[in-house]
This record gives structure tokens, C-alpha cells and sequence, in this order.
């Protein structure tokens, strides 16, 4: 069944904004402010915490851009090597592109951007940076700290922080963002304030990073969830100690944050020169999420469907020969520490029902039988089957459009013309040896099709109710159909099947 709200944001704002001015009072009116995840389209927490707005945190900026500005960090390994953000499917280079004109729509100014571990033989981070001075942005480049992890009178040295260059800022608090783990943000906060204390201005550092959530129960399925989407990095949530020692009360943070405390604090207590207040990694945390929480029930529900789908997609992953197989069995750990199993994902035995219905019936193509299902949002699940015209997701999207137009499932949409067109133009002229429709393809069909069809149309409109739709789909999707269905919104899993041996063909 849908997923009811568990999530009230006015009442998280009003507890957030609260809870960073008071950490900048804490200090010379100076506060840098790590954030981890994401930013902006922060789509994990908004499918953990039903309700939560993807964007709050740039609403949370809003109501703080007269006393607030962007450093942001991206490290010139992920730029070298073209890493990719999973959920939009661009590079980390392009995200944070991307991230700058966004900041710029909400009114918030990037004030400089970070390059972290840069080496003069980084050809592609060197482009990127010349590509960011063209737009007139400041760009400045940090290499490897001297002595870091641990010889702390290296790192706070001349030689260690000393060598990066100062960043100016002129607003109380300055957030240092990045994409993915690993960008640099800690290490620019750090060296930030190394330049402060130097020039006798008493700034302060704080972090603020969504998950794990510090106040909820270790094995709370919101923790749990936080777990299974950074496996690949080997995250481990645990009970901080270091709290537990100094407060006597039980809060979470993960492995990576407990391990570095003592080196971090080390460094904040020798750049200061003085005994830090932060007793704990959870101490130098505000985060505020779980006061915002308004269902208990519907959160824990809607974490354990999204362990579930980083369960699929670590799977199919290890499959493509992209994740590795410990990643793989670390989720397979946590959807049984939480009681689930992958057929809980309500789309799943449907899909899987409709590709043996496809092979009964004798459709399918060429000796593939591939199934899809998708659960609207009343509940209703509609599936959809692979055919020599057209992908399963394709069937899947115009069956789950018929349906919520009120189209008879006899009604086609695309008429022969136009299907038939575009099967000689992938044939004839691209050589394609498949001419079954992709869904990327079906969809610039139907919108062709709107113009003379009104039943097309209808059914065109009714495509943005499919957004934050569960779809699944009992093959790996080709690169045409995971693009449609990225582009729709949709929350998609798959089983870690290849529809032919040329791995991308249904």
C-alpha cells in the first residue's frame, strides 16, 4: 500500500535554524559548517522520511542567506576518474556544475570552489578547474596534507594547513558542500580555521550531516537504511563512545566519524590552543532531522522498502561487474536484520508474474520474456511485458498511463506510422539489429502522437503521476529504458537478470 507522510519539514526547519545559531554564538561569529549527503535533491532522505522535502536543506539556506555562503569541495580523484552520481546519472564534475546554477536559482552564492588533492598530472581536473575560471568562479586547489592522518604537528603546521590557500569570506556561516564522500570538506574546514586563528579570528567548526540519525535507536530502520546505501564504502553505524563516556547517554554515529574524532579534536585543540567543548563526534553535530519525524511507523516502513532497493541495486551491481561481492552481502545482511525479504517490495512478484504470463502466452521477444510492475499511487499495481514492438518498461508506462487516463487497454497509442518509422529509421540507417522500442524512445513516440491523437494525449499528461511510483523490472533495464524511467521519477529495482548475452537488449 502507499506510504503515508511521516515527515512535518516547517517543524524541522524551526528546530534546525534554531539549532546552527546557536552553535555560530558559540563562537567569533564565524562557523564552518561541514554538510554531508546532499544538498539539493536529497531523494534518499525523502523516500526514508515520507514527507521530507528532497530540497529543505536549500530552504534551510534561504532562511539563512543573509548570514550564510557556499564553499564547494570535489576531490580531483572523482573528477579524474568520471565518477557518477547514481540518481541523475551525470558525473561528479557535471554535478557540481550543476550544483552551482542550482545554488544560484535559490539565491545562494557559491563563494569559491575547492579542489582537494589536486596534482599538476591531473589533466581532467586541471580542465575542470580552467572551465570554472572561464565562468568567472574562484577556484582554489588543496593538495595532501602533510602528515594527515595522524601527525598532528605536521598537519597544523606551515607545511600541513598552511600550505592551502586561505579562502576569503565575509558571512557568519559558511557551509562547505561537495558531492559524495570523500570531496574535502572536513580537511577545508580545518584549514580555514588554521588561517583564522593566524589572523586572531576565533571561528569554529560544526557539522551537519542527515544520516545517521544520532537520537534515533541504533538498529532504527532509518539508521539501518543509512547502512545499506553506503556499503560499497564499508559505513558501519555505531553506539558513540566517546558520548556514552562523557554524558552517560546512548547516541549513533558511524565507524568513519568515531575512528577520526581523537585526531580531528587533537587538530581543533592545537589550532586553538585550547581544550575543544566537543567531547564526542556527536557533539560537533546539529543535526535536527529526527524532531521532525511525525510518524514513527510510516518511516520505519518506508526505510525498509528502501533497504530493499539498495538491496536490488547492489545485486544487480555485483552482476554488471561493477560492486563488489562483500558490498553485495553486507545488504543481504541488513534486509534479514530488519525482517524483510526482497519479494516484500510489493512490485516484485508482479513483475515477475507478468514475464511468466509473457511466456505462457507465447509474447516476448526473440526468447526473452521480461516483466515489469508499477504501483500507482491509490495501490493499484499495473504490469506491463516485453514484445517484438517495444521494452517492458515501455508497455509498463503506457499501460500505467492508459490506466490513469481511463483508456481502454485495447486503445492503441501509438499508431503503426509512427512505430514503424521508427523501427525502419534504427534498422536501415543506424544498423540497430534490435528495433523494439527503449522507453526514452517510446516517450518521444507518444509525445509525437499527442499532436494527432487526443487519446495520446490524455495519457501524455497523466506521465507526471508516476512520479515517486515503486517500478520493478525482472531484467537489468538498458541504458534507453533506466534513462525513461529516471527522467519519470520513478523508484526503480530490478533482479540481476540480462535479457540477452549482449547484456543490453530486451
Amino acid at each position: 500500500m502507499p506510504l503515508t507522510s511521516g515527515f512535518d519539514n516547517d517543524l524541522y526547519l524551526a528546530r534546525q535554524t534554531a539549532a546552527i545559531a546557536e552553535r555560530v554564538s558559540r563562537f567569533q561569529n564565524k562557523l564552518y559548517l561541514e554538510f554531508g549527503g546532499k544538498l539539493l535533491y536529497d531523494y534518499h532522505a525523502s523516500r526514508v522520511l515520507p514527507g521530507f522535502d528532497p530540497n529543505v536543506k536549500m530552504r534551510l539556506l534561504q532562511k539563512l542567506k543573509e548570514d550564510a555562503e557556499v564553499i564547494l569541495c570535489i576531490y580531483a580523484g572523482d573528477i579524474e576518474r568520471r565518477k557518477i552520481r547514481a540518481d541523475f546519472g551525470i558525473t561528479y564534475d557535471s554535478d557540481a556544475l550543476k550544483l552551482i546554477d542550482d545554488l544560484g536559482e535559490w539565491g545562494i552564492t557559491v563563494s569559491a570552489v575547492v579542489i582537494s588533492r589536486y596534482g599538476e598530472d591531473q589533466a581532467a581536473a586541471r580542465a575542470f578547474k580552467s572551465r570554472l575560471e572561464r565562468r568567472g568562479m574562484a577556484v582554489y586547489t588543496h593538495g595532501v596534507t602533510k602528515g594527515y592522518p595522524t601527525d598532528v604537528e605536521a598537519i597544523v603546521s606551515e607545511e600541513g594547513y598552511g600550505a592551502n590557500p586561505y579562502i576569503p569570506t565575509s558571512k557568519p556561516v559558511v557551509v562547505v558542500t561537495g558531492p559524495g564522500p570523500g570531496s574535502g570538506k572536513l580537511a577545508t574546514c580545518l584549514s580555514q580555521l588554521y588561517h583564522d586563528y593566524k589572523q586572531g579570528v576565533a571561528s569554529g567548526y560544526a557539522k551537519f550531516e542527515t544520516f545517521p540519525v544520532w537520537d534515533l535507536p541504533l538498529k532504527h530502520e532509518v539508521n539501518v537504511a543509512y547502512e545499506s546505501a553506503t556499503a560499497d564504502l564499508k559505513d558501519v553505524n555505531m553506539i558513540d563512545h566517546f558520548h556514552l563516556e562523557a554524558y552517560n547517554a546512548k547516541t549513533v554515529n558511524y565507524n568513519r566519524d568515531i575512528e577520526a574524532f581523537p585526531v580531528v579534536k587533537r587538530i581543533i585543540e592545537k589550532i586553538t590552543g585550547r581544550e575543544s567543548f566537543y567531547k564526542s563526534p556527536t557533539d560537533m553535530g546539529v543535526n535536527q532531522v529526527s524532531h521532525g519525524i511525525t510518524d514513527d511507523t510510516a518511516v520505519r516502513e518506508a526505510a525498509r522498502q528502501e533497504i530493499l532497493r539498495r538491496y536490488f541495486r547492489s545485486a544487480c551491481e555485483y552482476a554488471m561487474g561493477g560492486g563488489e561481492k562483500d558490498a553485495l552481502q553486507r545488504v543481504e545482511l541488513l534486509v534479514h536484520d530488519v525482517g524483510a525479504k526482497p519479494e516484500d517490495r510489493c512490485v516484485v512478484i508482479p513483475a515477475r508474474a507478468a514475464a511468466v504470463r509473457a511466456r505462457e502466452r507465447g509474447k516476448g521477444n526473440e526468447g526473452v520474456f521480461c516483466g515489469a510492475a508499477v504501483e500507482l499511487r491509490d495501490g493499484r499495481i499495473i504490469t506491463g511485458c516485453n514484445s517484438p514492438l517495444m521494452h517492458a518498461a515501455s508497455s509498463l508506462v503506457l499501460n500505467a498511463a492508459k490506466e490513469l487516463a481511463g483508456i481502454p487497454d485495447g486503445m492503441h497509442l501509438l499508431p503503426p506510422n509512427i512505430t514503424e518509422s521508427i523501427g525502419r529509421l534504427k534498422s536501415e540507417i543506424l544498423h540497430d539489429k534490435k528495433v523494439s522500442l527503449d522507453l526514452d524512445e517510446t516517450l518521444i513516440a507518444l509525445g509525437i502522437s499527442a499532436i494527432s491523437n487526443p487519446a495520446a494525449d490524455v495519457a501524455l499528461k497523466k506521465l507526471k503521476e508516476l512520479k515517486g511510483c515503486e517500478v520493478h523490472i525482472t531484467h537489468i533495464p538498458t541504458p534507453g529504458d533506466e534513462a525513461g524511467l529516471r527522467k519519470l521519477g520513478v523508484n526503480l529495482t530490478s533482479d540481476p537478470e540480462f535479457s540477452t548475452k549482449s547484456l543490453f537488449v530486451t
